[in-house]
């Protein structure tokens, strides 16, 4: 019951915060300079036509009317109509978007994290030789390296440059499987895997050089235990613990930092599809994948709280 009441808790936490978030969105995204009605129909409109779509739109209704509308038919899953679209649903014009995006997230996360606890817990036994220094250097390196530096980096070095191995943008045929456009994915996935690696990297060394330094590893090796059941049964599953927090964080930050990657690499998900929104002043879709992220950070962070407590005897005891 005490588990179950701190999940609640954490859920209703959430919750109020992506409230919060709805708020901030979409006060902020009506703040924005230019009309939606002007963006639609171009600068060469009639008043009266700008004055029709306003009405048609909604527009001409007061904001906070017009977010406790919005506000209710996001809770039901209705994002709305697309300005720019047609008075599309949003959920028709970002639906590919956000597969895509979810896609390369996935691949870039079974990517970056088993790579980074690996080499974490690698230098931690390595620590202070010439390894552990240079992957210290590289980490570093990375961790102060913005994305898109990165990205481009990785075109010039495999694409346009020193090699010409994969193509430099990353778009996409929906009439192929994507089994046979899995080049595409390389670049953008090895973009995400430099810029969270470092983070995860560190994170898991020093988590894992202070479970080595600990009381029960010590008398697990005067006992005579094996090295590799001592990092397999005690180091390594209480080191990953501190990390699991990071771990998230750093899957978070992929669902909002990929927009910079997409529309690097021209992929075709909710970076791209957040600048036309931005430019076109399409405010559903703006506000619908703001919150979408928003929900994305605030779950792995909710899950990774919870997963902290269920493989942590002490923690899970306590609360008993």
């Amino acid at each position: 019951m005490p588990l179950t009441r701190l999940i609640l808790w954490r859920i209703f936490l959430g919750i109020v915060t992506l409230f919060l978030v709805s708020v901030v969105v979409f006060f902020a995204t009506n703040a924005l300079p230019g009309d939606p009605a002007t963006a639609i129909l171009g600068p060469r409109a009639t008043p009266q036509k700008l004055a029709e779509l306003r009405l048609q739109l909604g527009l001409d209704r007061p904001v906070v009317a017009r977010y406790g509308t919005w506000i209710g038919n996001f809770a039901t899953g209705d994002f709305g109509q697309s300005l720019a679209g047609m008075n599309q649903p949003v959920s028709t014009v970002i639906g590919r978007r956000l597969y895509n995006s979810a896609l390369l997230v996935i691949l870039a996360a079974l990517v970056s994290v088993p790579l980074s606890m690996g080499i974490g817990t690698y230098t931690a036994l390595k620590r202070d030789t010439k390894l552990d220094g240079g992957v210290t250097i590289v980490t570093l390196t990375l961790s102060a390296l913005p994305e898109f530096v990165v990205g481009i980096a990785v075109i010039l070095l495999f694409s346009t440059q020193l090699f010409h191995w994969l193509p430099p943008i990353s778009r996409l045929d929906p009439y192929q499987p994507i089994t046979q456009q899995l080049s595409v994915f390389v670049l953008p996935v090895l973009t995400l895997t430099l810029a969270v690696l470092p983070y995860i990297v560190r994170m898991m060394r020093a988590s894992t050089i202070e479970v080595l330094e600990s009381e029960y590893i010590s008398m697990a090796r005067l006992k005579g235990v094996p090295e590799s059941l001592v990092m397999r049964r005690h180091a390594v599953p209480n080191a990953v613990v501190p990390a699991i927090q990071g771990t998230a964080m750093q899957l978070a930050w992929l669902a909002g930092g990929i927009v910079v990657v997409e529309y690097l690499f021209a992929y075709p998900g909710i970076g791209s599809a957040l600048v036309d929104a931005v430019a076109n002043r399409d405010y559903p879709v703006i506000q619908a994948l703001c919150l979408i992220m928003a929900s994305v950070y605030v779950f792995l962070n909710l899950a990774a709280d919870i997963l902290t407590i269920l493989i942590t005897p002490r923690l899970r005891t306590g609360l008993r």
